[in-house]
């Protein structure tokens, strides 16, 4: 014990003494017989459940409606409406327009009447998202102050605190140039001591006094002054300082989805510059386009690009009527989904047709150059004549010329990707890697891996040049031939050697597309935003083909066709057909006038063409297409809608009255079939003649015989392959959707049957039949059609919910069918790998339709009984306003029933599945009885006609969605509640849309909703209950679905308080915790599942409203059953006030009134209470959610006032009785202080479980092995409970709260409070408020690159040792370490090593993120974290002040000042700022003014320590704290001679405290030390009131006497570097205090210690063996007792006794003659 500090050495000393276990509060606080409730798991896999405490289970709830009318009155209205009025929806529905890309959205052509089907669709795109918001959530800044981004502003608000560590290290380089001189000392060594103090303490300048510091002033007035100074420049928000805890158990936070929007890749802008060749003698055309050569697919539609000078362009101006500006481009904007290596962008090169095969027109390209001049000159011109003449005749014809492959490998940086994946992969687990990566998670990847190799320093983009072009084969023209050509381009140069070249230049720029580009056309045409009207050439978006599905929705209308000619074959045919070209229409009729000006034009030209030519091949009677015809596709399309494909031979050659055109056939293409679109690949015949009447009615292969019969090529065989694609977001593509689409339309609208469906007609009376079959087929769609089409899937299913119709008079309900339709679409989105989930498992689809698309189904109206057909103008594509169902409204009021909102279902617990079934079975059976009846109750005034099924009655969508999920069975009800989340939202979505459509006049919440739905709600959160328990006991845990359902519910509660009667949704809570715990044989599963499920609960925005924070004890209502305090205040002491002690205790009155806050106080409580693997995991998380939601509260901009503040701080009372139980499970930050030194390192979770906490001595002490009868048991007979300790990141986190907590409580009755506590509550408090101030003491600026070092040097270390012990081995361990160790293994340490040694990898991260901070960031830590040291101390003095003041009048003061004082010594043991030291002192002399004589007398060790702590401050290089201390000092000095006339025993204690300081600090600094004795000498000779008394020669003596040890000082420092000759200075120094026995002591003990370091045992332990020869004969002269020693001959004799001791005997002969040395110097005793 003797080597300890002194401040380490008594940090428990006190608690042997102390009632201080967990056990004996609960016996002051609890009714006798539940002490024997403690929890105990019963891990025998035979028992079910548990055998839980009572405490446990949950009261009953406050009927929070009923009382809110009772009480409103008495209540505070005001502070209840700042934190949200009671009488208003915490719900709004909010009609949000859509953020549009282009200026005007895309919408079909006007004038059209549309098909239901695409009105639906256009109507979907367009309207406005509904979307339900909370109305106080996110305008408090809450969780973005809790971020860490937005603390950057804050910390300019913090003061900065000073810290004498700091300072130090800034003044060490200085500090250290040379040593320090004391020359003034050491001159006067040869003096006597008075004339050495007089001389250099007198020649010193004092540091400034304190005023008033001796002026008599009552103790009362002196604790006010200090309060009042504690109480100015406070920080208000604690938690603002804390660091934000790591989100990992933050179930609460349900992520808003991401906004359906239309779906863009990573975007590459490409910029044509140049085109040119050897020699310029014609106009050429330039296409692009880009292909992936591994997937063999195009994979963008072409961009055209004339860059064409104004005399080329001259050459076409017949062929040119007009030029569009959107054809100008010259950029474009290409999207790639699935970046890859083997994407190519393709440039085509096309001329004008001319005679001659390609080689030839090719060949003066090759062979001719402009620059040679001479010849070539004139050959240039012949040529450039030539083709002008070509331009002008074949102006409209094309020729293929060249192409040029360009690699965007070096733009894709793959590898980068995929590693990017592997960590997702890593950072998520392998098992759940597939569910985490959304579709947007994946495109930010893809973007993040998508790189430009920059060209020069600062640009962002990249200039391509083409030297060469390949020259295009006329028979080799084709996409597959193109992919065969890149495939041998990639692999190798052969492709150069086989393939004519052409010298040209082609320049090109690409680079990422900005997020904003000016004056950019969509693929429709459409100006996309910003579109300025100064513009020039505009940018085109070039759509996407991509490789694979992508999995968005629809959001935009678009309606494209492209059409792809491949291949003729004319070899059969007469010889004229040999440049054969086709022209393309797309008609809406017969006649030549019927072409639609619906193609896109190409570059340099009419933005829309009515028809189109392919590229002509010369002399190729099979020539090969590779066009691309893109065709904006008419909204309402018909069967006179074809395509027209004309043959025509092309005659290069002038002759005299021959045409251009030769005529050779036609073929067509009907765009329907069966009224759907026509895709996919086709081999049309060829007809030679003119096409009869009515063609376009029949396709090609099948038109019926006519008379006279079409001449047909090749004898009516396929002759001409072609590929149709269309891009549209209103023609499914999908047999299944689009029969399901057809019928649901024939339903709303007057139709004729039967009705045709694809390739089917439909009776009336089969129609129901047919549409419960497509509804059920619905799942067979494919899934990306289905995910297309979603949002209108969806809520076609919906309208079939609510909308039972009458069909050919007889009533069809597709409720049924519709909800399981959508619960197998939930399941099949869920189950899908290529969808995306949050952390929560929701898929992010579903989630945000719920979110933005799904709203209320509004029922068709009635169709008229009698008269016309009258078309009513549908009511589902009105605005949806908000009073669209007032009229239903006042009549659905008249109906409403009052509920007694109270969801009990049974009485005594039966088992639970036995009971969901009861309720399901019952249910079932009432709604087959009577709800279906009363939906088709209104069928009687169906009318006659049939021609038109009509709605029979309103369903409310909540209703219905309920009873669907109550009835359902099978795999239905296993799935719907698997994907519970979707329903629960759909649900909440829906019941605030009907909200929000009533009357606001009669809009309570316990009559809102029928009594039969809130039975419905109970059921399906019983079922659910059910659904979490069967899944965690059954033998395979499937632990992680049964916290997706629970985390579904719990939103869905949540969402419940918003909307429904709170007292409802209460028992709903106590009935999910009651099943919960009947069902689970897992306690930590059964705690963590309730805690998940109540931090989202508590995690509501009104959560201080709901837990009736404001309303007094008077107020609260009547309890139900008596105070389990109030039943045990026999136990307690005598003048304890029951109703203030109540309050930081648990009671069935507090749990009841504060429902939601009493369950999880109760969670937390069973948690730190109870045993069992996992249960460190459980108590984090329980204290986690006790943080998170002070922070909040801390943080909210509704809770700044204080008097807010104190109430919400009211609620939190009983949470400190709680901690005050867990004592013994408080990681002892003082033994970590003492294991690790100063710098500690927090570790991580399983490092600090792994370190004892309390010293399991301690914990005996706290626990109380000792005897105490209360209530007449003996509490010594209470087994000693192994506590599970908490961590020290778990024990801060609470401690935090606590802190929170006696901040913000009202002070006065915290003071109450503590006057009532027994002196052992008191003292444990205490002791609590010692490990505060540990746990928040100040770590420094450097501390964290000092731990990093650390950390990484022992784990560089310990790998070092095991890799030597492993060398050693033999077997396969030691070899592969020796293979670990050869060359080209070593390299940086854990970038490059075997899977074995991946934790260093792991400490080498974690010891470097801190190192990566920059300074800034650092420094703006370190205010923060000083900040927050100042602000814990001083709420830990206040507490303390508080204790003093309410334990005047107790008898108990002195034990309690002991107490206090070890936790100020704490205190001032710690790196503290000047702002608390300063308070601190400020304390320090009120409680030696208030309890001077108590001090003085009875704490004689806090004494001694006290001394040695506020001299270690007098050496202080801080001139206030100096200052603080040297005032503190001599007001110790004072108050001590006041006390006993004499200060002999302070005089004793300082000057062998600063003995010690010198012999042990390392800081210590004796100049300013000197400094502050010259300061307390000031004090001494200007108290006038002390001049007549022996007190100022006393003073001046004690100084003096401190003055020659801080001599000896410096010359032990000079002997610093020789050990022998430093103890030999400090046996003479130990010798030269005979007169001083507690001096000599002191020295003694420090020699001892200083051997001891050396290992120098024997010397230490004469040493030792010195020291108690002297207590030895001090004792003898002042008592003489048989059982104390007779001095120091004792020892002598008890030495002599040994001296044959065998292993030691030069250890007693020295003894021996020390000891004579001993006997001879204890007589001057």
């Amino acid at each position: 014990m003797a080597t300890l500090p002194s401040a380490e050495r008594r940090a428990f000393a006190l608690k042997i003494n102390r009632y201080s276990s967990a056990e004996i509060r609960k016996q002051f606080t609890l009714p006798p017989n539940l002490g024997q409730y403690h929890r105990q798991s019963i891990s025998t896999s035979g028992f079910p459940s548990l055998q839980l405490p009572q405490f446990y289970d949950p009261v009953e709830p406050v009927d929070f409606e009923g009382l809110l009318m009772t009480h409103l009155n008495s209540l505070d209205v005001e502070l209840a409406q700042e934190l949200g009025d009671f009488s208003e929806d915490d719900l709004d529905v909010a009609f949000t327009p859509k953020e549009c890309r282009t200026l005007q959205p895309s919408l079909p052509e006007e004038g059209v009447e549309l098909d239901p089907h695409v009105r639906d669709c256009v109507q979907t795109y367009i309207r406005e998202w509904l979307i339900v918001n909370r109305k106080n959530q996110g305008s408090s800044e809450v969780c973005s102050f809790k971020k860490t981004g937005s603390r950057k502003d804050f910390h300019k608000t913090l003061q900065k605190q000073t810290f004498e560590s700091e300072t130090l290290e800034c003044s060490e380089p200085s500090a250290q140039a040379g040593p320090r001189h004391l020359s003034v000392l050491c001159d006067v060594s040869g003096k006597g001591p008075n004339t050495a103090c007089d001389f250099d303490l007198r020649s010193l300048q004092p540091d400034p006094r304190l005023e008033n510091l001796v002026q008599q002033v009552s103790a009362e007035d002196f604790e006010k002054q200090n309060e009042e100074a504690r109480r100015t420049n406070r920080q208000a928000e604690l938690f603002a300082l804390y660091p934000s805890v790591d989100e990992e158990d933050a179930v609460e936070i349900r992520p808003v989805p991401e906004c359906p929007k239309e779906h863009l890749g990573n975007r590459i802008l490409v910029k044509l510059l140049t085109l040119k060749f050897e020699i310029e003698i014609e106009p050429l055309f330039a296409s692009i386009a880009l292909y992936d050569v591994k997937e063999r697919k195009k994979i963008s539609e072409n961009f055209h690009c004339d860059l064409n000078s104004d005399q080329f362009k001259g050459f076409l101006r017949a062929h040119t009527p007009s030029v569009a500006s959107s054809s100008q481009a010259r950029s474009a904007v290409f999207s790639v989904t699935y970046p890859s290596s083997d994407i190519y962008l393709v440039a085509k090169i096309e001329k004008v047709l001319q005679q001659g095969e390609i080689g030839d027109c090719a060949e003066p390209y090759m062979v001719i150059k402009e620059s040679d001049g001479g010849k070539s000159k004139d050959k240039i011109e012949k040529l450039k004549l030539q083709a002008e003449s070509f331009c002008q005749r074949l102006g409209k014809y094309r020729m293929p010329f060249a192409w040029a492959p360009i690699s965007l490998a070096s733009f894709f940086n793959v590898s980068t990707l995929d590693r990017e994946v592997t960590d997702v992969e890593s950072m998520v687990g392998k098992g759940s890697a597939g569910e985490r990566r959304t579709l947007s998670q994946s495109r930010r990847l893809s973007e993040r891996a998508f790189s430009l190799e920059e060209n020069g320093v600062g640009s962002n983009f990249k200039t391509l040049t083409i030297n060469s072009f390949f020259k295009q084969e006329g028979d080799r023209l084709s996409d597959e031939d193109l992919f065969k050509f890149l495939a041998d381009y990639k692999r190798s140069s052969s492709l150069q050697r086989r393939v004519k070249s052409i010298p040209g230049l082609l320049k090109l720029e690409i680079s990422l597309a900005p997020e904003t580009i000016n004056c950019c056309l969509t693929p429709e045409m459409l100006p996309v935003r910003p579109f300025p009207e100064n513009r020039g050439r505009p940018h085109k978006e070039i759509l996407e083909f991509p490789i694979r599905e992508v999995y968005v929705p629809h959001t935009v209308y678009r309606n494209l066709l492209y059409v792809y000619p491949q291949r003729l074959n004319f070899a059969n045919k007469l010889a004229s057909a040999r440049n054969i070209t086709i022209k393309i229409q797309f008609m809406c009729g017969e006649d030549a006038s019927s072409a639609m000006p619906v193609i896109f034009g190409k570059s340099n030209g009419p933005e829309f063409l009515q028809e189109v030519y392919t590229a002509v091949t010369y002399h190729n009677k099979s020539p090969d297409f590779y066009e691309e015809v893109k065709i904006k596709l008419p909204a309402k399309l018909t069967v006179n809608h074809h395509l027209l494909f004309t043959f025509y031979h092309i005659s290069c050659q002038q002759k005299q009255g021959n045409s251009v055109e030769s005529l050779l056939g036609y073929s067509w293409l009907p765009i329907l079939l069966n009224e759907r679109l026509q895709t996919g690949s086709y081999c049309l015949p060829v007809a030679l003649e003119k096409l009869p009447p009515n063609y376009s009615m029949h396709s090609a292969e099948k038109v019926p015989s006519q008379n006279p019969p079409i001449k047909w090529a090749e004898g009516h065989k396929g002759v001409f392959n072609i590929e149709v694609q269309a891009v549209s977001s209103v023609h499914t593509q999908d047999n299944h959707l689009e029969k399901f689409f057809t019928l649901c339309h024939s339903l709303e609208s007057q139709v004729t049957f039967p009705i045709r469906v694809l390739d089917q007609k439909i009776s009336e009376s089969a129609l129901e039949h047919e549409l419960k079959l497509s509804i059920i087929c619905l799942n067979s769609s494919r899934l990306e059609p289905l995910v297309l089409f979603l949002h209108l899937v969806l809520d076609k299913l919906f309208q079939l919910f609510v909308q039972p119709m009458v069909i050919a008079g007889q009533p069809a309900n597709f409720s049924q069918f519709a909800f399981e339709s959508v619960v197998v679409t939930a399941n099949s989105l869920h189950n899908s790998k290529g969808l995306g989930k949050d952390q929560h498992g929701r898929n992010c689809l579903l989630a945000s339709y719920v979110h933005y698309v799904f709203r209320l189904p509004e029922p068709q109206r009635d169709m008229p009984k009698s008269g016309g057909p009258t078309v009513l103008p549908d009511p589902r594509y009105h605005t949806y306003g908000r009073t669209s169902a007032a009229a239903v409204s006042s009549k659905l009021l008249q109906a409403r029933v009052m509920s007694s909102s109270n969801p009990d279902l049974a009485g005594p617990h039966c088992a639970a599945d036995e009971e969901v079934k009861s309720i399901m079975s019952s249910k079932i059976a009432d709604r087959s009885c009577n709800r279906m009846s009363y939906y088709c109750s209104s069928n009687s005034d169906a009318p006659s006609s049939t021609t038109a099924p009509r709605p029979v009655s309103k369903k409310h969508f909540h209703e219905e969605l309920a009873l669907q999920m109550v009835v359902s069975t099978g795999m239905v009800k296993e799935t719907v509640f698997k994907y519970s989340w979707f329903f629960f939202e759909l649900l909440v979505k829906s019941m605030a849309q009907y909200v929000h459509n009533m009357d606001k006049r009669d809009n309570f919440r316990r009559t809102r909703f029928s009594d039969r739905f809130k039975d419905d709600i109970t059921t399906i959160v019983n079922v659910v209950t059910s659904e979490i328990a069967a899944l965690l006991v059954k033998p395979q845990k499937e632990t992680e679905q049964a916290e997706k359902i629970n985390i579904s519910l719990a939103f869905f509660l949540y969402d419940l308080l918003s909307l429904m009667d709170r007292g409802f949704v209460f028992n709903l809570i106590k009935h999910y915790c009651n099943q919960l715990s009947a069902k689970l044989n897992n306690l930590p599963t059964l705690i963590s599942m309730r805690l998940e499920f109540l931090r989202i609960l508590c995690s509501h925005e009104h959560y201080l409203n709901l837990n009736l924070f404001f309303m007094n004890a008077d107020t609260a209502p009547a309890s139900p059953c008596p105070s389990i305090s109030s039943q045990n205040s026999s136990s307690c002491s005598s003048f304890q006030d029951q109703k203030i002690a109540s309050m930081f205790d648990l009671t069935p009155e507090y749990r009841q009134q504060h429902f939601l806050t009493g369950l999880l106080f109760t969670e937390l409580a069973a948690a730190l209470d109870a045993e069992g693997e996992g249960i460190i995991k459980v108590q984090r998380k329980a204290v986690s959610a006790i943080h998170s939601l002070l922070s909040s509260h801390d943080l909210d901009p509704r809770c700044v006032k204080p008097e807010v503040k104190v109430k919400v701080a009211a609620l939190y009372l009983p949470l400190v009785g709680i901690i005050l139980d867990a004592l013994p499970q408080l990681y002892d930050f003082t033994a970590a202080e003492a294991r690790g030194g100063k710098n500690r390192a927090n570790g991580s979770d399983e490092e600090q479980e792994g370190t004892s906490a309390i010293n399991q001595n301690v914990a005996l002490a706290i626990a109380g092995n000792f005897n105490l009868k209360t209530g007449g048991t003996m509490l010594s007979s209470l087994p000693y409970k192994q506590y599970n300790m908490l961590n020290a990141d778990t024990t801060r986190n609470l401690m935090i709260c606590f802190l929170w907590i006696m901040k913000n409580a009202d002070q006065t009755l915290l003071r109450k409070w503590i006057a009532d506590l027994p002196s052992m509550q008191l003292n444990r408090i205490l002791d609590l408020l010692f490990i505060c101030v540990s746990c928040f003491e100040y770590k420094g600026k450097q501390s964290s690159d000092k731990v990093s070092t650390q950390v990484l040097q022992k784990s560089r270390d310990v790998k070092a040792r095991l890799e030597e012990a492993l060398l050693r081995g033999e077997g396969a361990r030691g070899e592969m370490m020796r293979r670990c160790r050869t060359p080209g293994n070593d390299r940086f340490p854990g970038l490059n090593e075997n899977l074995r040694w991946r934790k260093e990898q792991t400490h080498w991260r974690q010891a470097n993120e801190k190192l990566d901070k920059t300074k800034a960031e650092l420094d703006q830590e370190a205010l923060i974290s000083g900040n927050l040291a100042t602000e814990a101390n001083l709420i830990i003095l206040d507490m303390q002040e508080n204790i003093i003041q309410a334990s005047s009048a107790l008898d108990c003061k002195d034990s309690l000042l002991g107490g206090v004082l070890r936790v100020l010594v704490n205190s001032l043991s710690c790196d503290q700022s000047t702002t608390y030291l300063t308070h601190c002192f400020a304390t320090l002399r009120a409680l030696i003014a208030k309890f001077g004589d108590l001090l003085f007398e009875e704490e004689v060790e806090q004494c001694a320590d006290l001394c040695q702590r506020v001299l270690h401050h007098c050496s202080s290089s801080m001139d206030i704290t100096r200052s603080q201390a040297c005032a503190t000092l001599y007001l110790l000095m004072r108050f001590s001679f006041g006390a006993t006339s004499n200060f002999a025993r302070v005089k004793m204690q300082v000057t062998m405290s600063l003995a010690s300081l010198v012999g042990k600090a390392q800081d210590f600094n004796e100049e300013y030390l000197r400094r502050s004795l010259r300061t307390i000498l000031a004090y001494a000779e200007e108290d006038t009131a002390m001049q007549t008394t022996p007190f100022p020669m006393q003073v001046e003596e004690l100084l003096c006497n401190l003055n020659s040890i801080l001599y000896d000082t410096v010359k032990m420092r000079e002997f610093q570097e020789d050990p022998e000759m430093l103890m030999d200075l400090m046996y003479r120094i130990a010798k030269s205090y005979q007169a001083s026995p507690d001096l000599r002591l002191t020295w003694l003990q420090n020699m001892a210690e200083k051997h001891t370091k050396r290992k120098c045992y024997t010397e230490a332990a004469m040493c030792l063996v010195h020291a108690a020869a002297l207590v030895a004969e001090y004792l003898s002269m002042l008592e003489d007792h048989s059982y104390l020693p007779v001095g120091s001959v004792s020892f002598q004799v008890q030495v002599l006794e040994n001296r044959e001791m065998p292993l030691f005997p030069e250890v007693a002969e020295t003894v021996s003659v020390h000891l004579l040395v001993l006997t001879g110097s204890c007589a001057h005793l």
